[in-house]
This record gives C-alpha cells, structure tokens and sequence, in this order.
C-alpha cells in the first residue's frame, strides 16, 4: 500500500477540490505543448510506442482508454492506477482487467532514456489514450499535459468508479462529484465503442433476471437474445469476451447508441443510457435520430476527454515525476 503522512488531510483537500470546482479550475496547470522545450520529442516517443504495441496486441487500445478513466476517477488523473503494491488501485476488482500496462511502461523506459525525470507516468496514460483512440479510427484531439504523479493509491477508492448495475441516477451523482455533466457520461461511456466484456458481468441478464417472460432483462432485443445466450450459455466460461459493441467492437465511432437504441446493450448500466429519460436524447442525437440536433460523437468525445483529463491534476506540492510508473520515488 502506498501512503504518507496526514493521508486523511490529504484526501479530504482533493476530495474537496473534486467537488467544488469545475475542471476548467483544475487545468491550470496543465496546456498543450507542456513538453515542447524540455522534452521535445515526449508525445511522439508516446505515439511510436502505442502504435508499436497495437500492431501486435489491438486489445491494448480499448485497454488503455479504460485505464485512463479509471485513474482519472480515483485521486484524479494522477497515474495511481499504474503503482502495484498491496491494496493499491490496481489490485481492485474493476481493475483486474485492464490491459497496457506493458505500453506504459515501455514509454516510460524510452523517456527516462530521452528526458531523465521530466514526463510524468499520468501524461504518458493520458497521451496513450488518446492515440488509442486514433488507432481504432477515432478523432486526435490536443492533450494538455503538464500533470504530475500522485503517490496514494487504494483499492478501496475504486468505489468512485461507476458499476455495471448502477442506475443513471447512481452514474451521474459520481460524475457530478468531479465537475461532469449528463452528457460527459453520455459521452465518456460512448467510449465502450471498441473493447469487449467478460460474461460474468452481464450473464445475470440473459437468465432469471425476471420470473416472467423468457426471464431476461426485458431491455434486450428479443432477436438478440440468443446470440447472447449462445456467446454465453448459462453455467459456462465467465471469463469469455464479448464485443461492448456489436458489429463494431474494434471500430471507433457512433454504432455503440445505435446499438442502444435497438436494446443490443451489453452491461446494463449502458443500456440504461436509454431508458433513462435524461440520457436518453443524447443517444439519440449521437445516433443522428430525425427531429433532433444531432451531436458528433468522435467531436464531443476529444472535449469530454480532455474535460476529464484535468480532474485532480497534482503538482509538484503534492505530485512528483516517477522515476518507474510502478513505484513511487
């Protein structure tokens, strides 16, 4: 476990800034081009090293998307996500699936060799997913960097992250806490577009969910069903994944609200993304439904990322730059 003195002082403080003030308070410490001068070649050595690993592991894209949101929402965006230890973030049960760590790394060890102690574990996260994005044929948006390393890191604070059974209601609270709006979540959770699920975090749908019907949840399409069923039978591997966007599941774009709309949600918590009145219209003006205005989803997703992205930036008062991602100085 990774911890320092007067933890609790610490925690109430950012806790207290996670609430009160907007992100556009929060980033300003954080501009485009932080690197140009001390590292000019910080964000491409990021890029090269992404690409590198995507070629052989596609995976580490939506992999890498989701460990960048889940560091942004415990401690903000800070690279705790990344320190192994006992009972750290990354031992937790929402983070047990993350991939890319190794990319990470791998940048890290290339910028250490580069800019000795300049380019913090928090901006090379926020930089990779970005081009994580990109890779799946999605937008490139400017990345404000200028992050520094936090050095706390509880397992138990992965309850600020949203669950898969949560209700909108339950959603939108954790995402107000940290100055996000209904459509950030709508958007942010648009980012399920490409990566996969395991069974056992959606099975309970397809069977006994009720005691009338066929007893699945009565969100799901009745003709898709049975491909869920088949992918995953009741009783067998819970570990097996499944696209979050069928038909598009490595593919970057606007199919996951349409996937919505035709009750072919995976998780549950996404699916509620429309039959909740209040996300409901941005589903549909990602989906580009008639009478609406429509809103474009690879446009909207670069602003709520970089919105997200300057949640809790540390400092060099209460930050460092580590010198290995995994560890505190």
């Amino acid at each position: 476990m990774y911890h320092k003195s007067s933890i609790s002082v610490v925690f109430l403080a950012l806790l207290v800034l996670a609430t009160t003030f907007p992100s556009s308070v929060q980033s300003q410490t954080t501009r485009v081009g932080f690197y140009s001068r001390s590292c000019p070649r910080a964000e491409s050595i990021v890029t090269q090293t992404v690409q590198k690993h995507f070629k052989s592991t596609p995976s580490i894209a939506p992999g890498i998307l989701r460990m960048h949101f889940h560091d942004c929402f415990v401690q903000g965006c800070d690279g705790s996500v990344l320190l192994s230890g006992t009972n750290t973030e990354k031992t937790a049960g929402p983070n047990l699936g993350l991939r890319g760590w190794e990319v990470i790394d791998d940048a890290k060890t290339q910028l250490e060799a580069a800019c000795p102690g300049v380019v913090s574990c928090a901006d090379i996260l926020a930089l990779a997913a970005r081009d994580s994005v990109v890779l799946t044929k999605g937008i490139n948006w400017k990345v404000p960097t200028g992050r520094f390393d936090g050095r706390v890191s509880l397992a138990s604070e992965t309850n600020n992250l949203p669950g898969f059974r949560e209700s909108i209601d339950a959603q939108k609270s954790k995402f107000q806490a940290l100055g996000l709006n209904t459509q950030d979540l709508v958007t942010l959770v648009g980012g399920h577009t490409i990566g996969t699920s395991a069974c056992q975090f959606f099975r309970y749908r397809l069977y006994n969910f009720t005691t009338t019907g066929n007893g699945a949840d009565p969100t799901i399409d009745a003709s898709f069903l049975p491909q869920l069923r088949a992918l995953c039978p009741q009783g067998g591997d819970a570990t097996k994944r499944v696209d979050l966007d069928t038909g598009s599941g490595t593919q970057f774009d606007a199919a996951f609200f349409k996937n919505l709309q035709n009750g072919r949600g995976i998780l549950e918590s996404d699916q509620k993304l429309w039959t909740d009145a209040s996300t409901k219209s941005f589903v549909q003006r990602y989906s580009g439904v008639r009478g609406l205005q429509a809103l474009n989803f690879n446009v909207e997703f670069g602003r709520s990322m970089v919105k997200m992205s300057n949640i809790g930036v540390k400092t060099a008062k209460n930050g460092e730059i580590r010198r290995i991602c995994s560890a505190i100085n």
